[in-house]
């Protein structure tokens, strides 16, 4: 399983940054705070008058006035009164890909995904209340359900891409299935996590949902986790061996990758075996 390396960029001057990173950094930061803070206070607008007039009775106009703002400052958060349920969504999406770009270099990919998604769980359990009514409305809007899995299709692509960037896409030999294991196992991530919320919210947002999906991301791993670089031999230009094995006398010594498939070690440790 080849990685990616990024080059190192070079280091700016103290001076530098502290005259126009820091200032910029924080000015950034209280900005997408207050957005996030408005696109919650339309979102709960939006949804107390869904339950009370009814999605299809309720108007832009509406929302925006329960909101205290114009509406003109409904549009500059959403593009539509389906968008105002779901404020979160774009900001998560960006944290879960922050867990991918910090991930170590030692993880696992399959096990970087599952944190990264971790991210969308999060946003749920922080007001089963609202997620649990938001999941009651959109059972019953089709509109609204068409924009929950657009959403959804969105941290799919995310995870199916950086799982992808573990692998050489151009190298279609016989046997090598890690692009198909890829896109799979991110739909596989995707799918766990969202049967797991959708148990929960059944439930009213009871339970400790988090062991819940440590237990299915488990399920995960267990079914592609070792597959996944197992299309490759060891020794493959841009791959790391998941196992060597050195020879002195009767005695093997076989030195492995944490994050390696057992099969592929065997394999190297049994081929080891027929040369000595």
């Amino acid at each position: 399983m080849g990685y990616v390396h990024l080059m190192s960029q070079p280091a700016k001057s103290p001076r530098s940054s502290a005259a126009t990173d820091a200032p910029e950094s924080t000015a950034g930061t209280r900005a997408a705070a207050q957005r996030l803070k408005m696109r919650r206070e339309l979102a709960a607008a939006a949804m107390e008058l869904f339950s009370t007039k009814g999605y299809e009775a309720t108007t832009v106009d509406e929302i925006a006035g329960a909101a205290g703002v114009a509406r003109r400052t409904f549009f500059r958060h959403f593009r539509s009164k389906e968008e105002a349920i779901f404020p979160d969504h774009d900001d998560t999406l960006v944290r879960a890909e922050a867990v991918l770009n910090a991930a170590p270099a030692h993880e696992h990919p399959l096990d970087t995904v599952c944190r990264g998604i971790k991210e969308v769980m999060k946003m749920y359990a922080a007001k089963p209340a609202v997620s649990v009514a938001r999941y009651r409305l959109t059972r019953e809007v089709p509109t609204l359900r068409e924009a929950e899995i657009a959403s959804v299709a969105r941290y799919e692509r995310l995870f199916t891409r950086y799982l992808l960037g573990h692998f050489d896409e151009r190298d279609h030999h016989v046997g090598n299935d890690d692009p198909l294991l890829a896109e799979v196992a991110a739909s596989a991530v995707v799918t766990a996590h969202n049967h797991v919320l959708r148990r929960w919210l059944r439930a009213d947002g009871q339970g400790d949902v988090e062991s819940q999906l440590d237990h299915a991301f488990a399920i995960v791993r267990e079914t592609f986790g070792t597959g996944i670089g197992a299309g490759r031999t060891a020794g493959e230009p841009g791959r790391t061996p998941a196992a060597s094995v050195s020879g002195d006398g009767e005695v093997l010594v076989a030195v492995a990758r944490t994050d390696a498939p057992l099969d592929e070690v065997m394999r190297t440790i049994q081929q080891a075996l027929k040369e000595h």
